[in-house]
This record gives C-alpha cells, structure tokens and sequence, in this order.
C-alpha cells in the first residue's frame, strides 16, 4: 500500500479474519481487525487525511514513544473538527491534546475472548460509546481495532446458529422425552404383569408352608400309631428320602418366600423408578425412592461397594418423582462406575502388598436444615438435604472445572451429560441446588438441596 500523506504515518493494515466459519466459541481474532497506529505528536489534519481515505476506518490506535497510550475513534475526531472553529482550533494541533480534551472510556479486550463475551462487555457501555471501536490486543503484544459493525454482524450470525442448535437439541429432547416417557409406560406395564404372578406366589406360599407342616403332623402320628407299617410304604420312604425331604421342605418354603419378597421390592422399586410425573409436583417419600433406586443398582454393587444410608426425618417434599429418581440415579451411578474401579486397583494391591485400602463405601445422608437468610426481615430459609458421597479418588481439577461449566448456563456445553442434566431438573424444575466438592483422602460429595413449601 502506497504512502501518500505528508507525514510519515504508516497506512492502516486491515487483518483478515475467518469470520465465515464462526461457532459457538468463536474469538475476536477470528473478526476483521485494523491494525493503525500514530504517534500522539502528529496533528488531528494528518489522522483526518487518513480517516478520509479510507472511509471504514473506525479510528486510530495513540502511541507514546512507541508504547500504547489510547485510543481516539473517526467519531470523536470529526466531533472536534465541526464544533464551532473547531478546524481552526483543533485542525492543526496534535494529537495529545485532541486526547486530552475528549478522552473517553475505552474497551480494551484480548484478541482470545469469544464473540458473544465481547458483546456482552459492549452493551455495558453507556448508550453514546456504544458505537466506539474496541481496542483488541493481541497475544504478541500489538493493539488493533475492532468495528462494532463488524462485531455486531458476527454477534448476529453466532445467535442465529445458538438459537438452530438450541431447536435442535429441544426437539431431540422432545423426541427423548417421548421416547423414555413410552417406555416408561412400558416398564410400568411389564412390571404390573409382573406383580400379578409374584403377589399370587407370595399369597399361597403361607398357605403351602401350612399345609405342609399339617401333612408332615399327620405323617408322624400315622407312623406313632401304625405297629407294622406296610412295605411299600417304607420302600417309597426310602426311595423318595423322606427324612431328607422333611427337614429341607421348610427351607425350600422359606427360599421361595424370600424371593418373592425380593421379586416384590424389585417390582415395585421399578414402578416407583419409573414413574410417570404430572403436571404440578406431588409430595412423596424421598426415602422410598432413593430406596428404589438403590435397589435398581443393586445387582452392580455385588459385594465390592457398601451403602451407608444415614437418614433423617424428613417430611413430604413436593417435587416431580420420576424427574428426581432420574437424579439419584445418575449420581449413584457415576459414584459406582468411579468405585467399581478402584476396587479392581485395591484388588491388584492386595495381591501386591498386604496393605488394605478402606473398603469403597457410598454413604447417603439426608436430613433438614436451615439457611440464614441475607435480606433482612425475610425469615430463614428450610431446606431439605440429600448428601451422597463416596470415598473415591479426587476429581481432576480439568474434570471439577468441566462439570462447573457444564453447570453454568452462560456456557453451553458442546456434550449433554447426565449431571448438567441433573443439575438443570434439580434447579429449574424444582427451585434447587446441587452442589458439589471434590477433595484428597476424602472422596467426592453431591449436595441436593430441595426447598421446604
């Protein structure tokens, strides 16, 4: 680019950037920047001739000796030169003292900080300066300028492509929805069918259980009062084991009710997972179904995890069950698949050394409690606590700052997980908290807080 100023200021060099290809997390290097710089002792004519030749110019970066002092906009030099004898006055001055006179807040932001941040900072601005260009410095160290037009198109096309992504994950959550709610109902089904067999073993086998011990009674005063008992009758006895087959006949009773019993918790622990929420919340028992999703993931734990439940007394809490089972769940289950892990590890070091590790355990405590509140004459606030927390290895910082920005709203995250899912339902839907703590020696902790109505 030729020179053709009097002076000695270089031209401006406009910094392309790959403003087609913006996303979600798109930075201001990615915008177009101008790179123009002159030194504060050169006059507001020579800058102007500047402006005048290339008239999208937002302004022009001031140096001290080499080293950034600020920054004046084609806005602000043009409101000097058409005050009244303001090119008389200020035409031929430099510019430190053009700078002095109107200096204004300038936005000063990194090359690395994403769009939609940046558009952000810029509508914080008072309403005159929210046409002023944005200072951008860059990683080496050099100050450019960003064009709010410029930054305002790329804001535009960056929520156009928010608001599709957003349609498309609501509809692929509708689809879900639909999708986990039918099979919900389908679940339902299959565990009433169920229950039906299982209540119909478990009513009858008190009845067997009798009439075995009846026919058994019957047996011994029949042998009391029989002087010669027939030979037939004591070869079956022999064939069919008869000393065996009653000693071990109450035992099999007692197996069969024992699994019933079992196939009945595990039925109805089912339901209750799977329920089917309503419109407006309902009060349940948050014992029940943290007991029900317990025994879901029961067949997981074998012998390798323990479960401590420390419960409180707790009312009945409005919220939507099948929502909240979907919580306990995803919690209890990262909890097992982290300790499922290092039990495989303390296994290996058992066999290694004799030096035994505690055993994984995931202790469950819930209990009421209350929270003062911060405005005055608005009484304490009750809560109620679930505390799931396992003795597990610490969190990575990386892993800990991931699940805080998959927490946040202003981020939105590139994968949906199951704890932001848990997060959103624990408080969106249900006015909540979740909180969370990782730390050595001490495993990691999810807090579930739940207002009191």
């Amino acid at each position: 680019m030729q020179q053709e100023f009097s002076s000695q200021i270089s031209p401006p060099l406009l910094i392309e950037g790959s403003n087609d290809d913006l996303g979600l997390e798109s930075k201001l290097l990615e915008l177009p920047l101008y790179e123009f710089s002159v030194e504060m002792n050169f006059t507001g004519k020579e800058v102007a001739e500047v402006f005048e030749k290339y008239p999208l110019l937002p302004g022009a970066i001031l140096l001290n000796k080499g080293k950034y002092a600020g920054m004046i906009s084609r806005r602000q030099l043009l409101e000097f030169l058409i005050r009244p004898f303001g090119k008389d006055l200020f035409f031929h001055q430099p510019l430190s003292i053009l700078y002095s006179y109107g200096r204004t807040p300038i936005l000063e932001l990194t090359d690395t900080t994403s769009i939609l941040c940046a558009m952000q900072f810029t509508l914080r601005r008072e309403p005159e300066f929210l046409s002023e260009p944005i200072v951008v410095k860059t990683a080496s160290g050099k100050y450019r300028l960003l064009d709010m037009q410029e930054l305002n198109i790329a804001s535009w096309q960056i929520r156009g492509i928010e608001t599709q992504v957003r349609y498309e994950r609501s509809q692929a959550q509708i689809i879900q929805n639909d999708k986990m709610a039918s099979l919900g109902r389908l679940v339902d089904g299959v565990a009433h069918e169920i229950l039906d067999p299982v209540n119909f073993i478990w009513g009858n086998v008190t009845h067997v259980s009798n009439y075995s011990k009846d026919l058994l009674k019957l047996i011994k005063i029949y042998d009391r009062n029989t002087i010669d008992t027939p030979k037939d009758v004591l070869h079956l006895k022999q064939d069919i084991e008869f000393d065996f087959l009653e000693s071990d006949l109450s035992q099999a009773l007692t197996s069969i009710r024992a699994g019933a019993e079992r196939l009945k918790k595990l039925v109805i622990g089912l339901q209750n997972f799977c329920h089917i929420d309503t419109i407006y919340p309902k009060p349940i028992d948050l014992h029940a179904n943290l007991d029900s999703t317990i025994l879901l993931i029961g067949s997981r734990l074998k012998e390798e995890i323990n479960i401590v439940k420390k419960f409180g007394h707790l009312p009945p809490v409005y919220c939507f069950a099948g929502q909240l089972n979907q919580v306990f769940m995803n919690i209890l289950s990262r909890s097992v698949d982290i300790l499922l892990d290092e039990a495989v590890r303390q296994q290996f070091e058992i066999e290694s050394s004799h030096n035994a590790s505690p055993k994984p355990t995931i202790e469950i405590v819930t209990q009421v409690i209350s929270q003062e509140s911060t405005i005055q004459g608005i009484p304490d606030s009750r809560w109620v606590s679930i505390l799931i927390a396992d003795n597990g290895p610490e969190m990575s910082p990386e892993l800990q700052q991931q699940i805080k920005e998959s927490f946040s709203v202003e981020k939105t995250a590139d994968k949906e997980t199951s704890l932001a899912v848990s997060y959103r339902i624990v408080t969106a839907r249900h006015g909540g908290k979740l909180n969370f703590s990782s730390q050595p020696n001490k495993g990691t902790e999810f807090e579930i807080l739940l207002p009191l109505v």
